[in-house]
């Protein structure tokens, strides 16, 4: 067996970053940026008023002072004239500065009678005015890499940029394999169960980015498996769930080992998911998972997020983990690495009492993966430990 930071090693060794395509910016939420994106605009184009109020020259404000209107700008439409002594410009809000203004007013700190304005006692030394390139100028960049969140959408077309260069989806394949298994919907016997491990994964790699296609499930049998690689070939990646132990029934390693596969490792020292395979199938990346729904589930978040995360171009670090303080006290942790199903309540994290990696329902109410270092030593309730948010 080999540690989980080897494991992570060795997967991400197996795979590159995908080939980058333009796409619209209305597309590109959730999107990976493969090369720097520069700004074609300067925002604000103009110095423009944060305020309704009056344009005029800062010189002259000073309590019951009196100023001539000359005209109206707002947001679209400038005002076209010069603002001279005496002299102010009614404005609204995103509108142009007027040239000779410097100094808005706000329409509280006035009154108006005619054309004439008096200003007020308390205006304070703010100019309500943003500045001309007071976000961004013409030829700034948004810099990679980055996984593009709702926010730099906006500032993205605020740069006027209508197409960005992202990293391809990575078309992920999922085979399941077993003779026990059948879709959600139809009728089991009575010696089948449903397949899930397939759908949760696809959920789970899909909300990272790829792009997942489910291959028909696989029988226990070698024109059966040999089917499904087959059909999986065109993938970026290929995941299969289930048969990569060494029973008289799991044929997933002797199959791929018969279609070429170069096997990178085989067994780590983590729990659960410890039958976990990769290797290289005719230059398609594989990942071989446990076929217990835990374990498959856990084994994704652990290692397939980051090796998408990856091939999407971004860095290749383990899941991220956060440290909080534990609810109750624990015993000593064996010579595996442990993940184990928790729950956050009022600030700390409480492990679920049973472990055991058939159990989907404590895995949905999970809120991290509690992770024991092996050979971890007692804990007391309030240490802090490491976990992986869900």
């Amino acid at each position: 067996m080999i540690s989980v930071s080897d494991a992570l090693s060795h997967l991400f060794d197996l795979v590159i970053a995908t080939e980058v395509e333009e796409v619209p910016l209305r597309l590109a939420a959730g999107r990976v940026l493969a090369r720097d994106v520069i700004a074609t605009r300067t925002q604000p184009p103009f110095a423009a008023s944060s305020m309704d109020g009056y344009a005029l020259r800062q010189t002259e404000v000073e309590p019951d002072a009196m100023f001539k209107v000359i005209g109206e700008a707002a947001a679209g439409h400038r005002f076209d004239g010069v603002v001279k002594a005496g002299q102010a410009v009614r404005i609204f809000t995103g509108a142009p500065v007027p040239e000779g203004a410097d100094f808005v007013v706000i329409q509280e700190d006035t009154t108006r009678r005619g054309d004439l304005i008096m200003l007020g006692h308390d205006i304070g030394p703010k100019t309500n005015i943003r500045p001309a390139g007071g976000d961004f100028h013409a030829g700034d960049t948004m810099d990679t890499p980055r996984q593009l969140r709702p926010a730099d959408i906006a500032l993205l077309a605020s740069m006027n940029v209508a197409a960005l260069p992202v990293y391809a989806k990575p078309r992920v394949a999922i085979i399941a394999t077993g003779d026990e298994l059948v879709q959600p919907g139809e009728v089991p016997n009575p010696d089948q169960i449903i397949a899930s491990n397939t759908f949760g994964l696809a959920a789970l790699l899909e909300q990272h980015g790829a792009q997942c296609r489910m291959i028909p499930i696989a029988r226990d049998t070698v024109p059966s498996l040999t089917q499904a690689f087959t059909m999986a070939q065109d993938a970026d990646l290929i995941i299969t769930i289930g048969g990569a132990s060494v029973g008289d029934h799991d044929l997933v390693a002797p199959v791929a080992a018969q279609m070429g596969m170069e096997q990178s490792f085989y067994k780590v020292a983590m729990r659960p998911g410890k039958p976990l395979m990769a290797g290289r199938l005719r230059d398609v990346p594989m990942i071989g998972l446990p076929g217990n729904p835990v374990s498959a589930m856990v084994c994704g978040t652990v290692f397939v997020v980051p090796v998408l995360h990856k091939m999407l171009g971004l860095p290749a670090v383990p899941a991220t983990r956060v440290d909080m303080p534990l609810g109750v006290d624990l015993p000593a942790n064996g010579p595996r690495e442990h993940y184990m199903r928790a729950m956050v309540r009022d600030g700390a994290v409480h492990p679920e009492s049973n472990q055991d990696s058939s159990l989907l329902g404590i895995l949905s109410r999970a809120d991290v993966l509690m992770v024991r270092p092996p050979d971890d030593g007692p804990r007391q309730a309030k240490e802090t430990i490491g976990c992986i948010p869900l």
